[in-house]
């Protein structure tokens, strides 16, 4: 996988996201995906792997064999499955922390739902957003470039972050905990 490399963020990384999306809509667009850009790199400030995540969703799961097909016959794009059971199809580019990682789902997965969530809530809590940066730049320092390491060691942070971002929709909404 390489080596683990949390940097500081790059403001080209919203418009590195939109060249993925102008790449993927012409091969993608008569199935009508809404893309989610998510991760670090979303979040202005945020220091982050140099990685864009993005979400490719789409309206129903009959879609998703035809986009998995087709982004499958992009070089530039290596197919994972849906390694962890979770409803999203993974393609990856480049090498180690460098590159693109996108994720083929449906509009109501809750992964999809829970990093917009996480995202969001970054970016409306700087302070949170500053907690992360430090636990990503330990972790990368800690990890030895054990990848399970630093992904494990920010699930807590993220889940808490999560939570936080739920307790406090539920507020502002009004609605019952």
């Amino acid at each position: 996988m390489g080596a683990i490399q949390v940097v500081g963020y790059d403001p080209e990384w919203p418009l590195l996201f939109a060249r993925l999306v102008g790449d993927l809509e012409a091969l993608l667009a008569d199935l009508s995906p809404v893309f989610h850009h998510v991760g670090s790199t979303s979040v202005p400030g945020l220091a982050a792997k140099p990685k864009i995540d993005l979400h490719a969703a789409f309206a129903g799961a009959d879609l998703l064999p035809a986009a998995i097909e087709r982004v499958q016959t992009l070089a530039a794009f290596t197919f994972q499955g849906d390694k962890y059971r979770q409803q999203t199809w993974t393609f990856t580019s480049g090498k180690g922390s460098l590159g693109a990682r996108l994720y083929l789902c449906t509009a109501d997965n809750a992964v999809l739902r829970d990093r917009i969530v996480f995202r969001d809530y970054l970016r409306m809590h700087p302070e949170r957003a500053e907690a992360y940066a430090a636990l990503k730049f330990r972790l990368m320092h800690e990890a030895n470039d054990d990848w399970d390491y630093y992904t494990g060691g920010k699930s807590e942070f993220v889940r808490e972050t999560v939570r936080l971002a739920e307790l406090e929709r539920s507020r502002i909404s009004g609605a019952p905990r």
